[in-house]
């Protein structure tokens, strides 16, 4: 292993040793974050949701491909395939019926495409406050022994060190806010995406059922 590398370990190391016993939640909270993000970034792919290919064959149903389509809809690979599904089971039944049936079915998929985010939603409100806890802590011992010395270096080092758990507990929650935004932004332009190819997909369904082309 390279040196620097070895280096950085130590340093780190070192780092969270300085933050007491409040570091343990905080690396619990920073395991709990990447594990939520990386779920999220999975899970909301777009080939999980609302892929290019099935969409433009949806827009156009009506084509000669449309058994091939139905096939690839019924398999029920991403959320909007499931949609379409739920349209093809009623089709030739009135739009409004169709409808009512594929907005029940999207509420499920919005829930489905929203969990995880509650994990963010929790480390960027616990992260910060565990790290302003044990920098409380660690002052409330510097403090309570200021009559016992007047090394002021000493007393410095003890502040910077009770300091370091506020600082891990923003560096957990920074990238988690950044992560939450982003995700929260990309549910909506999939959502939305979603909902401009099903509307005339449900069309389509009312007027005759797909599956019998």
């Amino acid at each position: 292993m390279d040196i620097l590398a070895i280096s950085a370990i130590e340093a780190s190391l070192e780092f969270l040793k300085k933050g007491g016993p409040f570091v343990y939640p905080l690396i619990l909270c920073s395991i709990a974050g990447i594990t939520a993000i990386i779920f999220k970034a999975l899970s909301l792919a777009r080939s999980r949701i609302v892929p290019d290919r099935l969409a433009a064959k949806m827009d156009n149903i009506a084509t000669t491909e449309s058994e091939a389509t139905v096939r690839e809809i019924e398999s029920g690979s991403s959320a909007l395939a499931r949609l379409g599904n739920v349209a093809i089971k009623h089709g030739g039944k009135s739009q409004e019926e169709i409808t009512r049936s594929v907005e029940a079915t999207a509420r499920e998929e919005i829930v489905r495409m929203h969990s995880g985010i509650g994990v963010l939603d929790v480390v960027i409100t616990v992260a910060p406050l565990l790290g302003l806890l044990g920098t409380a802590s660690g002052l409330v011992t510097i403090f309570e022994g200021l009559g016992d010395t007047t090394n002021q270096l000493a007393i410095s080092r003890g502040i910077a060190e009770a300091l370091s758990t506020t600082i891990f507990g923003l560096a957990i929650a920074v990238p988690c806010v950044v992560a939450h935004s982003y995700f929260t932004r990309r549910i909506e332009r999939l959502t939305a995406r979603m909902e401009a190819v099903m509307i005339d997909f449900v069309s389509a369904c009312a007027r005759q059922n797909p599956g019998s082309n």
